[in-house]
């Protein structure tokens, strides 16, 4: 079936713009593809699985990061419609893709996997679609695999979004039963888009990418008026003003238009190389006779978690900034700041939504860019108020802690919803108490599942909470957090000494009560990963002046006493003495050189990547 909107304008009462929105591996993938079948926009022979996710790293992980547009045709009792889906992540790392595609519809697929159930990521995509008053289409997926029970699933839907079970509607994505059901209630349930077609253009800039040979591609959604080939365009926020060379629609692969009119989602081609220039949020109207009044933008997302990012070669820098700008159009969510180590050089302090967003971002730029880089142990913000009234300090890197006595420290905390089966509510209350948590409230959702809400410290989520939740649960338990301010907590910044010097690199701030863990920890860590020496080597763990742990490196002694074979022992200690100089001598210009090996598995071993891989 080809679609009619490459002649004409598409009436806004014929378009439905809807997207998807479930946890991980529920299936919002595997359903976007049926539905590219079933409209017919992609032929058999070009189908794949995972046809939406276009990275590699997407699909070698089975998991979506990016939301996908794609434009569909629909025929209900014989009038064509257009359908602009949506797929979005899943990940709780990625919900300000979903919160930038939910602004862009009217209407939500919420689908739930039939032998799981609801789950807290989901639980949180759904209040932020009712939040933008999007009509809501609840959906069981998976209904013939042998787990699954359909009818148990269907009354805690409806208890949570307030329908009848029988309004559930149940399909099978991957064999495709059901699905033209689907579309079909889409067409009758998701409201057309409102907007004037003959007021000034209007239209949301709600995502973009970099394309080397193209330039900057955005894409957007139309609110008001229409967007045509070769008029000059406007953005508001920057007051930059393009010639449009090319406006066309995704269906599922690029196709240039003779416009776009209300209602409509698509993309424009500036030719524009300054990345800069086009803000995820922004409006664009036309240049003559534009709209005074911008759309409301979206909310800026706020990093969670703040890591250094540094080249292993020093002379890779220039190279890892324009790699960080490239990729911040296509990520609005990630933010940058050059900051220098005295252990690592020159690099950027970036902040990131969680631990995932931290791997998959650095595996980007280390596979789109071409570069080798080290990571710092993720850390989060702190608020720092000085003793002698001068003022507070925001801490984003234990570098920056403040050397005097300090009056009180403030940490971020979060909201988490915990959703597991009941049998495992002792072992996750033990975890969440270790954890510095205060249980908030208890629900159960059926009389074997139960949500659990905890405010907790950030700083205890991002390392190992997660893992440690998925093992005490054998995998069932479910977690979704957002931030929720800030409280009091006693800090301590722990430094590691290599013979007396800090090394800026390995220091963390934790709270006091971890600080004697992770100062044994990091001095163990190194004493394997640094060579030998000439001379002894001391590494410390200290808080302040007080040392609390530490290790040492042995010297590589020569054996000078090979040639004493007898004789009286005041030789033998002569020698000894006159080694024992040598190696003092030596300590005092001697520098300990640390291998650029040792600081990529000290801060990267199991602190970064491992735990964010538990994510998945």
């Amino acid at each position: 079936m080809s679609t009619f909107a490459d002649t004409t304008f598409t009436p806004p009462e014929l378009i439905r713009n809807f997207c998807i929105i479930a946890h991980i591996d529920h299936g919002k993938s595997t359903l976007a593809d049926r539905m590219l079948q079933i409209t017919g926009v992609v032929e058999e022979r070009a189908m794949r699985a995972q046809y939406l996710d276009r990275m590699d790293i997407e699909r070698e992980r089975g998991i979506t990061i990016k939301a996908q547009n794609v434009r569909l045709p629909w025929q209900v009792d014989g009038q064509n419609h257009v359908l602009h889906m949506i797929d979005t992540p899943g990940h709780v790392d990625f919900t300000y893709e979903v919160s930038r595609a939910l602004e862009a519809c009217e209407g939500a697929v919420l689908l739930v996997d039939a032998a799981q159930g609801i789950e807290a990521q989901t639980l949180a995509n759904l209040y932020l679609a009712l939040e933008n008053d999007l009509a809501i289409i609840p959906v069981l997926n998976k209904i013939d695999l042998p787990a699954a029970d359909p009818d148990k699933y269907a009354k805690e839907i409806a208890h949570i979004i307030g329908c009848e079970p029988e309004e559930v509607l149940r399909v099978s994505a991957k064999s495709g039963l059901g699905v033209r059901e689907l579309l079909d209630e889409v067409v009758l349930k998701v409201p057309a888009p409102q907007g004037d077609a003959d007021a000034p253009a209007r239209a949301m800039i709600f995502d973009s990418v970099y394309d080397t040979y193209r330039g900057v591609v955005t894409y957007i959604r139309v609110v008001d008026g229409k967007i045509t080939p070769r008029e000059r365009i406007r953005m508001m926020s920057t007051n930059a003003t393009h010639e449009l060379l090319e406006v066309g629609i995704i269906s599922p692969e690029p196709k240039p238009s003779v416009g776009l009119g209300v209602g409509e989602v698509g993309y424009l081609i500036t030719g524009v190389k300054d990345v800069r220039q086009s803000k995820v949020g922004d409006t664009v109207t036309s240049e003559r006779k534009g709209a005074t009044e911008p759309l409301a933008g979206y909310r800026e997302p706020k990093p969670m978690v703040y890591s250094g990012l540094y080249p292993v070669d020093g002379s890779d820098y220039p190279d890892l900034r324009e790699a960080l700008d490239k990729l911040q159009l296509n990520d609005a969510a990630l933010t940058y700041e050059p900051e220098t180590s005295a252990a690592l050089g020159f690099g950027f302090r970036c902040g990131f939504l969680g631990l995932l967003h931290l791997e998959i971002t650095r595996d980007r730029l280390e596979r789109e860019f071409g570069l080798d880089l080290i990571s710092t142990a993720p850390n989060v913000v702190y608020r720092v108020v000085l003793d002698d009234g001068t003022g507070e300090l925001i801490v984003t890197n234990p570098s920056d802690w403040p050397t005097g006595r300090v009056g009180e420290i403030f940490e971020p905390i979060t909201r988490c919803t915990i959703i597991a089966p009941s049998d495992y509510i002792g072992t996750i209350m033990e975890l969440c108490q270790t954890k510095r948590g205060q249980l908030g409230g208890m629900d159960y959702l059926s009389e074997d599942r139960v949500e659990l809400r905890y405010t907790m410290p950030m700083a205890e989520i991002i390392f190992d909470f997660f893992d440690a939740l998925k093992s005490r649960t054998r995998g069932y338990a479910s977690l979704d957090y957002e931030e929720s301010g800030e409280q009091s907590a006693e800090l301590v910044k722990v430094d590691i000494l290599l013979q007396g010097e800090p090394v800026d690199a390995f220091s963390a701030i934790v709270h006091k009560d971890a600080a004697y863990g992770y100062g044994t920890r990091m001095a163990t860590k190194l004493r394997e990963l640094i060579p030998r020496q000439q001379f002894e080597v001391p590494i410390q763990a200290a808080v302040g002046s007080r040392v609390i742990a530490r290790e040492t490196i042995r010297a590589i002694r020569k054996d000078v006493l090979a040639k004493c074979y007898g004789g009286d022992i005041t030789r033998k200690r002569k020698l000894l003495e006159k080694q024992k100089e040598g190696k003092k001598r030596m300590k005092m210009v001697g520098r300990v050189e640390v291998p650029q090996e040792a600081f990529v598995a000290a801060l990267s071993t199991d602190e970064s990547s491992d735990k964010g891989k538990g994510k998945k």
